[in-house]
């Protein structure tokens, strides 16, 4: 195994619970120690319910949301620990997509204007940019028609090449993308999900890929996390995850899957009560309240995140 491009180490990220004015009652643990590595053109899937804590963890890495504690180390730096004008410089090898593209571009600017700006910001030569902004508008499927374009001109599909296109004009190596293809119809996801495969293959890219659908994640990841309640519980190559998941929680994501053959057997594992507040979690396991195999120590000892047969696995069962 190679070093990887990325590490992460116990990643943290506590928000305050507002109690009036001027007080806070406690926190909510968003993040609690969430810890995986991401090699060289790798494509990392983070999957969990709403409200697990993979965006939150996604924007933490590019400091977007200022983590609590814990490590993000690329190329040798904790970029945790470094200024803001020292990240600005790192923020050119590490770059986001965001869900809905349209909440993150600027109504008034056109096109052009809008993938300029990363380059403007990092002070690239004016006699390079034309030729970056056309190689790259080419490069998402786009033609240079659509930069004199405003945002508002453009379908959905054609907004996220453009959130696509706005974060690979640097050219950097590492792209966290949150829900890319969640707001778009399902023919336009394969689109999207194929570009995103090409632009991997062509420019060596290692994505973070943060989703909900269990599909979309298999299709694209070459490992997948399994997030809940702001903890990793399962990490795995994406044939091992999807061909024999180990944890419960995992488990029953994955009997979610709606069948492809009408006679295959497949049993549907129904999570009881709801998902726990993280502003009050529960004592020990965060899953045991749920979980048909729960025991004794379940309810007081949190289980260690731990290598069981070549995976990463947090649960007493192992």
């Amino acid at each position: 195994m190679t070093t990887p491009l990325l590490q992460v180490n116990e990643l943290v990220k506590k928000f305050p619970v507002k109690k009036g004015w001027f007080r806070h009652s406690g926190y909510v643990h968003a993040v609690n120690g969430v810890s995986f590595d991401l090699q060289e053109g790798e494509t990392l899937g983070i999957v969990g319910e709403s409200g697990c804590g993979k965006s939150t963890t996604g924007r933490s890495l590019l400091r977007l949301i200022e983590p609590t504690s814990g490590e993000v180390i690329f190329q040798n730096v904790d970029i945790t620990k470094i200024s803001k004008n020292d990240m600005h410089k790192f923020r050119k090898d590490i770059q986001m997509v965001f869900q809905n593209p349209m909440d993150s571009m600027n109504p008034k600017l056109t096109i052009r204007e809008i993938i300029s700006e990363p380059l403007i910001a990092h002070k690239v030569p004016k006699v390079e940019r034309n030729q970056l902004i056309n190689d790259t508008i080419k490069l998402v499927g786009l033609s240079e028609n659509h930069l004199f374009l405003h945002p508002e001109k453009l379908s959905g599909g054609q907004l996220q090449r453009v959130g696509i296109a706005r974060a690979i004009i640097l050219r950097p190596k590492i792209v966290v993308a949150d829900e890319p293809v969640s707001a778009l119809d399902v023919s336009v996801q394969s689109q999207i999900l194929n570009l995103l495969n090409k632009l991997q293959e062509e420019l060596g890219l290692s994505y973070i890929f943060i989703s909900h659908d269990l599909a979309v994640v298999e299709h694209i990841s070459h490992r997948v996390g399994v997030m809940y309640l702001g903890e990793m519980v399962e990490l795995a190559t994406k044939d091992k995850l999807f061909e024999k998941p180990y944890h419960p929680y995992t488990q029953a994501l994955m009997s979610s899957i709606p069948k492809t053959d009408p006679d295959e057997e497949k049993e549907r594992i129904i999570l009881k009560g709801e998902l726990p507040s993280p502003s009050n979690p529960p004592t020990g396991c965060k899953f045991h309240p749920r979980c048909v195999h729960a025991m004794e120590v379940c309810k007081s000892v949190n289980p260690t995140f731990k290598d069981v047969e070549g995976r990463k696995v947090a649960c007493h069962l192992y």
